[in-house]
């Protein structure tokens, strides 16, 4: 009998080859159809920042390109994007218009005031030996930011029909994002990483992965940004391999700008970079920091440990005073190629930008060895403090020599003309550069120089004697008479130009430093009707309204300013201060707090704060933010003068006499310190102590009816000392 049959599995039908082309298809483009879904859907609600450089903008009915402040989120924390200044491009070029772009770092964007940059004292230059011909200038270079940064605005401005562009870039590839000693993010990277990493950011996908990724790790908040003190703790060896990556990446975006522009049809100036070489000792060293005393001994220290940058800068400063040139010229520059925070253009990057000139057909880049040209002339052939304020940012006459420089090679393109420059002072007028503005910038640069890294700087105290000599004896100027004839040149020069946005800034500006303020917030209301899309003017509108009434029309200002710039730190704390005035407590405190969280090593917030919870009747409170204030900052007076108030208020006279004293050192001119100071020591039978600080407050204050009363009771009150 033959066995039953068994069972079998028939097998799958394999798949039509058109249906399992079409399954692969759906597989393949399914996840991309999803992530486009997304993407839209993103877009539509709105989320995320916006990545180009230039935005389109309506202003009085005429289109225009203006900055996109968002833009540098591509390459920075929010809390630490940095922005271009005020940009207003007109979207169609006008006829007869030789447009210039300027793109480069805060050296180029004309750093600590743009207003006095080379990019303006260029602009000048042009108008005054080309009065027919219409010249826009239109800077695109900010703080903080690399060649990574630069690349994608080269490639928006290529679009924007540009006849030249300057570029003026190297300073900041070490420190600037992606770069050796960075503090954005991860440290010299392969350029594919970086193009990767900036392309997704591009996309509003990419940006709410990046923050939920930032939620899910947990990380902390981004501190707020802190200038070059933000750098201290990434020195980087010399001869660290990351400082190769760093190179060839410049390399490549060199390259890339360069022909970016040349492809678009401009004419490219490119330049080698200016740095401070004979007067900027190394602001870190990696090696032997000791310098020997003698020159054979420094010689013999240097060449044992030839990466040392304090040896080669001790060693190059020796040569120098001795007057071997070369040889000083050549350790001064090891001496910043060592540096190990290295905010200076090298050897290296120099040698690089002088390269790339071999690697394009003649015509087509123009090469200036800006570095050469500005150190001729110069002593010891190196350029120093009379170019620049510090390390690699201009003085005016460095900037205008950079203009100079920069308007010979704009003039070998236009037809010939043989009238000569502008001189320096002729600019000076154009650009109304007065007195005033002129003591206010070199204050400000004396001010950058009291933190890290250059209050460690060796150079730091003479540095710091020209800068404040400058400004006193500027000071000394100042007087109706000048006053008269400024404003008379801020009026006729924007009689000539009254589009000049700039112009009107530096005059509300001296406006407000002569004591006119009803006329400085006309003239930045005239700014803001330039350039609307700028927070300063509104800014500078609530900040001068507030200081004369504190009312809605301040508040709405300063609201409008923190609308389209968030992280503005000094508009949260005058919108506290107004709302303060207000005594609207709690809102007052929401806005301190704010500006507190993005600067949190600013003591004058904290006496701000502190002020307001004293008026409050909140003394615990007040106490606490005012120590908080003096801790942060030692050398604040008022918060040493408005601590000693509070304690003498709650009858601690001991303690409150240490910070009435610290108060009268740090602001000896300030009576009224003087004065609190009497009254707590006589409450402690301080009576000689107390005439002392009474009498001073009458020197002070003649008329001081109250110290004068006092004054003869501590006299009386020592006679009857046993």
């Amino acid at each position: 009998m033959n066995p039953p049959p068994t069972k079998k599995t028939a097998a799958a039908a394999p798949l039509p080859l058109k249906q399992l082309w079409l399954f692969r298809l759906v597989a393949l483009f399914l996840p991309v159809l999803l992530l486009g879904a997304v993407e839209v859907g993103l877009r539509l609600a709105d989320y995320g920042f916006d990545p180009h450089f230039f935005k389109p903008f309506t202003i009085n009915g005429t289109d225009y390109f203006v900055q996109n402040d968002d833009f540098s989120r591509l390459f920075f924390p929010a809390e630490t994007a940095r922005t271009s200044g005020p940009i207003r491009l007109p979207a169609r070029k006008p006829p007869g218009t030789f447009r210039i772009f300027i793109l480069g770092e805060s050296a180029a964007m004309g750093d600590p005031e743009p207003a006095y940059g080379a990019g303006r004292y260029l602009e000048m230059l042009l108008r005054a030996k080309y009065p027919s011909t219409k010249f826009e200038v239109v800077n695109v270079a900010f703080t903080a930011i690399n060649s990574h940064v630069i690349l994608p605005i080269a490639r928006e401005c290529a679009q924007q029909d540009g006849d030249l562009w300057i570029v003026y870039m190297g300073n900041n590839e070490m420190v600037g994002p992606f770069g050796a000693a960075t503090v954005f993010g991860r440290q010299a990277p392969p350029l594919p990483y970086v193009r990767l990493v900036t392309a997704l950011r591009r996309t509003r996908t990419g940006q709410l992965i990046e923050n939920w990724a930032h939620r899910m790790r947990q990380d902390a908040p981004a501190a707020a940004w802190g200038g070059m003190q933000m750098f201290l703790q990434n020195e980087i060896p010399p001869d660290s391999p990351l400082k190769e990556t760093v190179y060839r990446n410049f390399a490549k975006n060199l390259d890339e700008i360069v022909r970016a522009g040349t492809d678009s049809g401009a004419r490219v100036l490119l330049n080698t970079v200016a740095v401070n070489l004979r007067e900027c000792p190394p602001f870190a060293t990696v090696g032997e920091t000791n310098v020997p005393a003698t020159e054979a001994l420094l010689a013999s220290a240097a060449q044992r440990d030839p990466q040392s940058a304090a040896l080669q800068y001790a060693w190059g400063q020796s040569l120098l005073a001795q007057g071997n040139l070369p040889a000083a010229q050549a350790h001064l520059q090891a001496a910043a190629d060592a540096d190990a925070l290295p905010f200076r253009a090298d050897s290296r990057i120099n040698a690089l930008i002088r390269a790339e000139r071999e690697k394009l057909p003649a015509g087509k880049l123009i090469l200036l060895d800006a570095a050469a040209v500005l150190a001729t002339n110069q002593p010891g052939g190196l350029c120093g403090l009379e170019t620049f304020y510090e390390h690699v940012h201009f003085d005016f006459p460095g900037s205008y020599r950079l203009a100079r420089a920069w308007a010979d090679q704009v003039a070998a393109l236009l037809p010939a003309n043989a009238d000569a420059w502008a001189t320096p002072a002729a600019c000076d007028d154009r650009l109304g550069l007065s007195d005033w503005n002129r003591e206010v910038i070199l204050q400000h640069m004396a001010g950058r120089m009291q933190v890290p890294p250059f209050s460690t700087q060796a150079s730091n105290a003479p540095r710091m004697a020209n800068l404040l000599g400058r400004a006193s004896a500027l000071h000394q100027r100042l007087n109706p008479a000048a006053a008269a004839a400024t404003q008379a040149n801020f009026e006729k020069q924007l009689a000539a130009a009254p589009d000049d946005w700039l112009l009107h800034e530096n005059f509300a500006l001296f406006l407000q430093v002569t004591g006119h303020p009803e006329s400085a917030i006309a003239e930045w209301r005239k700014v803001h009707d330039l350039i609307p899309q700028d927070y300063l003017a509104y800014f500078q509108i609530g900040r001068l309204l507030g200081a004369r009434s504190p009312g809605s029309e301040a508040e709405d200002a300063l609201r409008q300013a923190l609308r389209l710039r968030p992280g503005l730190t000094e508009g949260w704390l005058e919108l506290g201060n107004v709302l303060a005035a207000r005594d609207e407590v709690g809102a007052a405190l929401t806005a301190y707090d704010t500006a507190r969280q993005q600067h949190p090593q600013d003591g004058q917030i904290l006496v701000r704060r502190g002020k307001l919870l004293a008026k409050a009747s909140r003394h615990a409170e007040a106490v606490a933010d005012f120590r908080a204030a003096s801790q942060l900052n030692p050398a604040d007076w008022e918060a040493h003068f408005e601590l000693g108030g509070e304690l003498d208020a709650a009858g601690q006279f001991a303690a409150a006499i240490t910070e009435f004293g610290a108060a009268a050192r740090l602001h000896p001119e300030y009576s009224r310190t003087h004065f609190n100071y009497g009254v707590v020591l006589a409450k402690q039978h301080q009576f000689t102590a107390a005439e002392v600080e009474f009498t001073e407050t009458l020197r002070l204050e003649p008329d001081n009816a109250t110290a004068q009363k006092y004054l003869a009771a501590v006299q009386r009150l020592k006679t009857q000392e046993p």
